[in-house]
């Protein structure tokens, strides 16, 4: 690793190591705007809509950083940091079973009401029909991904290796968000 990079991880997990919830919110907020930039350009919107940026910003900001940084803290303190594979199981169980379903819940209605500014009718009719495969999708894909984070991730790194792969999860969010869209009513 070249010496800016190795000079950047360090400060990188310096600020994570004084302060731990703005890194991990500021990490999630940039993860989660370059992730709606790229999914932007893969759709083929001609021009990047900035204020749609800023609003996954925001949500990654004010809600994906901080609710890791505690769910992840808390997972912790419930299981005594054991990392045995049953301990592990039980905080994926745990975390697919609760987490999991607000998250995308609440990323749907967000995404609906505030990014796209559609009715509430409208979101909820789409929150209906898509959710069910939203989650359902999630359940075979983010269990491994939490298998992985309890078992191998140190505790100040979950949130931002969770951010790396909801990087992706957000693409795919948004792609089929963007796919399934309901025309706007007038």
């Amino acid at each position: 690793m070249g010496s800016v990079a190795k000079k950047g991880l360090h400060k990188y997990l310096l600020l994570l190591q004084h302060h731990p919830l703005r890194t991990k919110a500021i990490t999630a907020a940039v993860l989660s705007g370059i992730s709606d930039t790229v999914s932007q350009k893969l759709s083929g919107i001609p021009k990047l809509q900035l204020r749609r940026v800023l609003l996954r910003v925001i949500f990654g900001f004010a809600y994906l950083g901080p609710f890791g940084h505690y769910m992840y803290i808390l997972l912790d303190k419930i299981f005594k940091g054991k990392k045995d594979s049953k301990t592990v199981a039980k905080k994926v169980l745990l975390e697919q079973l609760t987490s999991s379903p607000c998250n995308n819940l609440l990323f749907m209605i967000y995404y609906g009401v505030v990014v796209e500014g559609r009715p509430w009718m409208q979101v909820k009719t789409r929150i209906k029909k898509e959710y069910p495969k939203v989650q359902l999708t999630a359940w075979m894909f983010w269990p491994i991904v939490g298998w992985v984070n309890h078992q191998y991730v140190p505790l100040q790194l979950r949130v931002i290796f969770n951010s790396l792969v909801a990087f992706c999860w957000g693409i795919f969010l948004n792609l089929r968000a963007r796919s399934m869209a309901l025309p706007k009513s007038k």
